[in-house]
């Protein structure tokens, strides 16, 4: 498995950081995790199009991770940009039902004209599965409509991704042994943000987890200033990197 960060950032409008999008290649298939605004974009410059793109997980219906889906189905069905392969768009009730809402918005400028559409919603302990991978669905601490994603490729390498959440157990859960922990990190210590966590509290559930490495992801402007990985490995003591928009890391 490759992961390539698309967007490292939040909803604040940044040069640095755009709104989360991850590019995970996994068996036969390209998984995007996140639809944040600007994410078609930044696929191109990873030398994917969007119509490349199986299947498409948010982890909650924020805007900041899932505002590009609208653009991305209508891109889906413009003649210069037409899609013909299968399109699998999955998370949990909350977010399938905005989805649909986006339908009455929109009209049949969102329907798949030209290609296979399959929704799926997913609830915690469900799982998915693709070419050669699968999926396991995790409750996380957020909003109602949050899911955290764990994927197996066929080689037993493990990619957890947490999505936005604040410290709860399902997180040590999502993350047991993982390979490659791909954990939000708001605010430095001592700038909590409700719901969120901070790198001493992300490196606490990787370290009790037994997670080999972490990327630490979704920062607002403050972490920029701070030494995320300093307070991060104060508490654990495996490999460590800071999400940084284009980076690739090898599952």
């Amino acid at each position: 498995m490759e992961l390539t960060i698309l967007g490292s950032g939040t909803a604040v409008p940044s040069l640095r950081r755009g709104a989360p999008g991850y590019l995970l290649r996994v068996g036969g298939d390209t998984l995007v995790f996140e639809a944040g605004s600007g994410t078609m974009t930044r696929l191109l410059a990873a030398g994917v199009e969007h119509r490349q793109v199986s299947h498409i997980f948010c982890s909650h219906n924020h805007l900041d991770h899932s505002g590009e889906l609208p653009a991305w189905l209508f891109a889906a069905r413009i003649p210069a940009s037409a899609r013909t392969t299968p399109l699998t768009i999955g998370g949990s009730a909350g977010f399938t039902t905005m989805l649909a809402s986006l339908r009455e918005t929109y009209g049949h400028w969102l329907d798949a004209a030209t290609y296979p559409l399959s929704i799926v919603t997913l609830k915690a302990g469900a799982t998915l599965s693709g070419d050669g991978w699968k999926l396991e669905a995790f409750p996380v601490s957020h909003i109602e409509s949050s899911l955290a994603y764990r994927v197996t490729d066929s080689s037993g390498n493990v990619f957890a991704y947490t999505g936005d959440s604040g410290p709860c157990d399902s997180l040590v859960d999502l993350a047991r042994d993982a390979d490659l922990l791909l954990i939000e990190a708001s605010s430095p210590d001592g700038m909590k943000i409700e719901g969120h966590l901070t790198p001493s509290e992300a490196g606490r559930i990787a370290q009790e987890a037994g997670a080999r490495k972490v990327v630490l992801t979704h920062f607002y402007p403050a972490c920029d200033a701070a030494d995320m990985l300093g307070q991060l490995r104060r508490v654990f003591d495996g490999g460590a990197l800071l999400a940084e928009d284009g980076m690739k890391v090898t599952v």
